[in-house]
């Protein structure tokens, strides 16, 4: 009987301390903290940096990867117009208010401008 009572007295404290963060925040503030930083974007990069990163390396062999990590899920293709080796695609960022033109066959973002654009002048696109 004993056992049980503190078995479920265990269980009990254990709940309580899971649900309840309030003791985990008094004990070591940094914990929280902690957890919070995880919650970052993985890549430690503002919008910003990421936009002139993307600018600066535009036309260069891991543009196009740097842009699908970057804005995973955020881009939604506006437009085709021809360009780089064939077609490239305006790819606009709701978000971020950016239109970004991206050429599929070498993977490379090949212009970047704001606001919402559908076709890039022929000169940025070459």
């Amino acid at each position: 009987m004993k056992l049980a009572s503190s078995l479920l007295t265990s269980v009990a404290l254990a709940g309580m301390l899971t649900v309840w963060n309030v003791p985990l925040q008094a004990v070591n503030p940094s914990l929280v903290q902690a957890s919070a930083e995880e919650m970052k974007d993985s890549t430690g990069l503002t919008t910003q940096q990421k936009i002139d990163l993307l600018t600066k390396n535009k036309g260069q062999i891991g543009s196009g990867d740097q842009l699908r990590r970057f804005f995973f899920g955020d881009l939604l293709p506006i437009a085709v117009q021809p360009g780089g080796a064939g077609m490239v695609v305006n790819l606009y960022n709701k978000t971020n208010n950016i239109t970004i033109a991206y050429c599929a066959t070498y993977d490379v973002v090949v212009a970047l401008k704001k606001g919402k654009v559908t076709a890039f002048p022929a000169s940025e696109v070459k």
